[in-house]
Formats: C-alpha cells, sequence, structure tokens
C-alpha cells in the first residue's frame, strides 16, 4: 500500500521516470545502493525498484509521524546511528540470506550541498559477507521541483575481491561509489536534452 501511495504522490505531483530496472536481478540477495540528498529517496528507490526493497533507517525517522508509518510500509527498519548498531546489522544479513533486497544510502547521512559523499562501509561489508551483488541506482530530482529520476546501473564488479580481505571493503565502497557518481552524471545529462 505504501508503495502505492508514493508512485502515486511521485507521478501526481512531480512526475517519475525510472531507467535500468533489468539491471537489478529478479530473484536472491540484492544489495542496492544510491545517493541521499533528500527525506524523499528512500521512498523514490522503493517504488523505483521492481522488487520490494528492506531499508536500513535511521531510527529517529520511525518517531516522524506518518512518514515513520510509510518507511514500515515500504520495509524499513531502523539502525541507530554513531554506534555499531549489531541488531541492525544481524538484521540486514538475515534480510540478505532470506534472498531479498536490502536498500542502503552508503553515505550514512543526506548531503546537505547535493554532492556525493564518501562511503561508509556498511554496505561492502554487507554484500562481501552476504555474497549478495551491489546494484548501484542515481536519484536526481528529490530536492528539487522537477521530475524525480531513478536510474539503476549494473552490479559493481566483485569478482576481484576476498571478503576476508580488509582492502576489498575499501575498494568495493570506492567502486560503488564511482557507480552512483557515473550514474548521477548520466542522468544530469538526459534530463538537460
Amino acid at each position: 500500500m505504501g508503495k502505492f501511495l508514493c508512485h502515486l504522490f511521485f507521478k501526481l505531483t512531480r512526475g517519475f521516470q525510472v531507467s535500468g530496472q533489468e539491471n537489478v536481478p529478479k530473484r536472491g540477495p540484492v544489495v542496492l545502493i544510491a545517493n541521499h540528498t533528500s527525506y524523499l529517496d528512500p521512498p523514490a528507490l522503493g517504488v523505483a525498484s521492481p522488487r520490494r526493497v528492506y531499508f536500513m533507517a535511521k531510527e529517529e525517522l520511525f518517531r516522524i509521524p506518518l512518514f515513520g508509518w510509510l518507511l514500515k510500509g515500504l520495509g524499513a527498519f531502523p539502525v541507530k546511528r554513531g554506534t555499531p548498531d549489531r541488531r541492525a546489522f544481524k538484521r540486514a544479513l538475515a534480510v540478505l540470506a532470506a534472498g531479498n533486497v536490502l536498500g542502503i544510502f552508503p553515505e550514512g547521512t543526506r548531503s546537505k550541498t547535493g554532492e556525493l559523499g564518501p562511503a561508509e562501509e556498511g554496505a561492502a561489508v554487507l554484500a562481501l559477507r552476504s555474497g549478495a551483488p551491489v546494484v548501484p541506482a542515481g536519484i536526481t530530482g528529490t530536492r528539487g521541483s522537477g521530475p524525480i529520476r531513478v536510474a539503476f546501473g549494473p552490479p559493481v564488479d566483485t569478482s576481484d575481491l576476498d571478503p576476508k580481505d580488509r582492502a576489498s571493503i575499501r575498494i568495493l565502497s570506492e567502486r560503488a561509489m564511482t557507480s552512483i557518481a557515473d550514474l548521477l552524471s548520466a542522468t544530469g545529462k538526459e534530463g538537460k536534452t
């Protein structure tokens, strides 16, 4: 119900465009990552995905009336920021072990400038530990008044990475953010034509 309402809201008030849905595997675990500039990003990503997305979201958001309900309806679960949250980490691994899609914003917080920030390591750790592919998404338009666009890219290459190697976490985080940056650049150019 939450996904339907969000989709209807975006279509009627902003316009909503999605590309690259074929890059999201039809089954099996997936770590879906995206840039984060607005509170509208999780609903936009959840609506755009061809599969249900379970999100890790900061626990404070669940206290906001209506928005907290909407987040739960979109498959979100709370995570404590600023401290390792083992419970949320275990829940995220369980989501992936069940063959579901886990949505994460690797920057860890919204970008106030709209610029892509550095990645926290959580998404890479979860992907390497679970063996789930990492699918990047670039989201534009959630901060302004124009149409919202979500572009999914092909899975990030992890074939040369070792889940037990600490350097692999950093490498995957960097590749993931580069993939998101490439999608944002391409989506921005498409939006100007």
